[in-house]
């Protein structure tokens, strides 16, 4: 019998088992996403209003978990490779979905978050395996593959997801459950290992914690303003995971359904421009010019739905905001381009790290600025003031962006 950590060989195409993973996984935990207000709600006998900031502390709770643990198993996975860590991910997930789906008080919502946030290695590590089996000119595209796969999901877990809140608020969460059993399965019997032996590296504490990921990474400038440029982008687009429905629900009057074929109908643009269109724009303009369209179309769609008054108005503005993806696969083709092979694990977990980290006070931020401009009492009534703080500070994140690009460039010249 073949050993779940032993390597086996893998094709040209290798990288689509690790997108499907990435896909089931996202439709797992966006069957979840429409019916969380509803439960904070009843669990904790509150109005829209004042869920939210329960709900920016669990997105908080995650982040903060995930910041602790991701370049831990970045560097583990550099170590006994990819597949591993995947397995053991989606087996942890399918047990924080059991404890949400029988949560009877917020503590249980809690404890279900952190555990969430412990096993999300799935993206970073499978942004590792594509590192693993494509060629450099090959990552761009490769990397909107995987933003695809995440796009997808996000079409069809939130939209079953709102409809099986309709039935019942634990409904979703046993879903989620079943589907990250078929996940592991497929993972175990199907998923090849990519990351031959021989591009293997001991385990480091030093390496494997936050601020030591971190600090081997500030002594290469040319990644550096990258990842800054990452932390900052990442701070502002968690203005979607932590408000998007609690907003939809406070400013549209959206029931978990409705919620749910919004995240869906943003699912179908994002799939759109990662399966897709990401590749064009890649091929014609590159990837620096790519990343700074994205940031660029990002700061337009925030701004939009700041001031997008009505339901109608926020569905307009999706397809904008879906081409602002391009900005992410972007510049994580940039960095891994810039880093050696051995080390692409470790790049994805500091990045991962850098994205939890702002994940950690982002949600707090963001979520207050709803509850206090959203409540009857606000001394000015705006509902959009969390986006309108989201488009200010992706306009900042295209300074850290363009310094990498100079200093990149004056390397470059060096040679």
């Amino acid at each position: 019998m073949t050993s779940p950590t032993a390597p086996r060989k893998h094709g040209r195409n290798a990288f689509l088992f690790v997108i499907i993973t990435v896909l089931i996984d996202t439709i797992g935990f966006g069957l979840m996403v429409p019916v969380l207000p509803s439960l904070i709600e009843e669990l904790m006998q509150l109005g829209p209003e004042d869920a939210v900031a329960w709900g920016g502390a669990l997105t908080a709770t995650y982040a903060l978990m995930n910041f602790l643990s991701g370049p831990t198993l970045g560097s583990l996975s550099d170590r006994f490779g990819r597949r591993p860590v995947l397995l053991v991910s989606i087996a942890t997930l399918a047990v924080d979905f059991i404890i949400m789906g029988l949560a009877s008080s917020i503590v249980l919502l809690f404890i279900g978050r952190a555990l969430s946030g412990v096993s999300s290695a799935t993206y970073s590590t499978a942004n590792a395996y594509i590192a693993d089996v494509t060629t450099p000119e090959a990552r761009g595209k490769a990397f909107g593959m995987v933003g695809a796969a995440f796009g997808i999901g996000f079409i069809i877990g939130p939209g079953i997801g709102g409809i099986l809140g309709e039935i019942h608020t634990r409904l979703p969460f046993f879903a989620a459950d079943g589907l990250c059993a078929v996940n592991f399965l497929y993972g175990y019997f199907v998923l090849p290992e990519s990351l031959s032996r021989e591009n293997r590296r001991r385990f480091k504490w030093r390496r494997a914690n936050p601020l030591g990921a971190l600090k081997h990474f500030s002594r290469l400038p040319k990644v550096s303003w990258f990842l800054g440029s990452v932390f900052i982008f990442a701070f502002a687009h968690a203005v979607y995971p932590s408000t998007w429905s609690f907003h939809g629900e406070i400013r549209y009057d959206w029931s978990p359904k409705e919620i749910g074929l919004s995240l869906a109908a943003f699912g179908i643009g994002s799939a759109f421009v990662q399966a897709g269109l990401i590749g064009i724009i890649l091929k014609r303009i590159g990837a620096f010019n790519t990343a700074v369209l994205g940031l660029t179309v990002n700061v337009l769609a925030f701004t939009g739905l700041a001031f997008a008054g009505l339901g109608w108005m926020a569905y307009a503005l999706m397809p904008l905001a879906a081409l602002g993806g391009v900005a992410g696969p972007a510049v994580n083709s940039i960095m891994s381009n810039q880093t050696p092979k051995d080390a692409q694990g470790e790049l994805q977990g500091a990045s991962a790290s850098l994205q939890s980290f702002a994940l950690i006070f982002s949600p707090l931020m963001m979520t207050q600025a709803l509850h206090h401009f959203s409540r009857a009492e606000a001394p000015i009534l705006f509902p959009g003031a969390a986006f309108l703080l989201a488009a200010g500070l992706t306009a900042l994140a295209i300074l850290p962006f363009l310094i990498g690009v100079r200093i990149h460039r004056q390397h470059n010249a060096a040679e």
